[in-house]
């Protein structure tokens, strides 16, 4: 028995340090600015309170759970944003975690040809935790009173520092973004060894287009087209997608896969969106169909996002552009 759980144990640590590999993601990523890029910090008229909660793969035992909380505030006087940023995620019942607190930081830099340039800076902390003790061998299931024979590997959690890097340009109609991740490469291995996280490099940008201005009735409305495209170590994904908005709703639809090149295709999911957005809250549910290979099993993926502002207004004088990019 004792090989067997040796082997076991040796398969989850391989598969562990395969999942080092692939960060947390949000179909609703806008509704996660700082996570998305640091250069979003301070990109409102004054303080700004985000939250994220993403339930993926229900439909299987222990799914995996995400949940974003960040606040940002922009000094108008420095021309600059800064924020916190608290991401955990969770694989399991508590089994595979990871938790990263980050400062934020951007800066604002305004052309006269209506363009404004944005970098930005995330500075964090970053721990992975595997709760051994809820882990279950196959003599364990044969007598309750079996202590298993295998000892608790002595790192059970694994703290390091890591840093991303963004640049966001944008005017009253566009924008372009580019995030660099995991700048100092972190170690996560759990066994006393070397596994560093690999960078992760994420492209975004969209259109902000007003629709029926001629008509009284149906003016106010607009349609943001939008992409997002992530490379990490050998992975990539991409997603498309349009938002519809007419104060207070928000409809979207993304759709997640990369489908032209032949040895990249892959169809992962269909999201859907419907939200809410007032002048001071946005809130918005997603709903991510599963159209891969494992439709039927996983149970898609729950998201709900809530954004709130205040104190909002600081910088009217200075009559800073504001940004086209969607809540959500």
């Amino acid at each position: 028995m004792a090989l067997n759980r040796t082997i076991f144990l040796v398969i989850i640590f391989l598969n562990i340090n395969s999942v080092f590999g692939q960060d947390s993601q949000f179909s609703q990523f806008y509704a996660s600015p700082l996570y998305l890029a640091p250069s979003f910090a301070g990109s409102t008229d004054g303080d700004r309170l985000a939250i994220s909660y993403r339930n993926q793969w229900p439909s299987i035992p222990n799914s995996f759970q995400t949940f974003s909380f960040s606040y940002d505030h922009y000094y108008p006087k420095l021309k600059s944003g800064l924020g916190l940023l608290v991401l955990r995620d969770q694989a399991g019942s508590g089994f595979l975690s990871t938790t990263n607190i980050g400062i934020v930081y951007s800066y604002n830099i305004k052309f006269r040809n209506k363009w404004s340039v944005r970098p930005g800076l995330n500075f964090m902390f970053t721990q992975r935790n595997l709760d051994f003790n809820k882990l279950i061998f196959g003599d364990d299931l044969y007598n309750e009173y079996t202590e298993g024979s295998i000892e608790v590997p002595t790192l059970e959690k694994k703290a390091d520092i890591d840093a991303a890097v963004s640049i966001l340009a944008y005017n009253k109609d566009y924008w372009f973004g580019f995030t660099m991740d995991h700048l100092l490469q972190p170690n996560r291995s759990l066994t006393g060894g070397v596994s560093n996280d690999p960078f992760k490099y994420t492209f975004f940008g969209g259109a902000k287009i007003s629709i029926f201005e001629k008509y009284n009735l149906l003016s106010g409305q607009s349609i943001s087209p939008s992409f997002l495209f992530k490379m990490q170590d050998k992975y990539s994904q991409l997603d498309l997608g349009l938002y519809w908005y007419q104060m207070p709703l928000v409809v979207g639809i993304w759709y997640r896969g990369i489908p032209v090149f032949k040895e990249l295709t892959s169809n992962d999911a269909i999201a859907f969106l419907l939200g809410i957005k007032l002048n001071q809250i946005s809130i918005g549910y997603s709903y991510d169909l599963t159209i891969s290979k494992l439709v039927g099993h996983t149970g898609g993926a729950h998201e709900i996002s809530v954004n709130y502002l205040f104190n909002q207004g600081v910088t009217q004088r200075s009559k800073r552009r504001s940004m086209p990019c969607p809540t959500f």
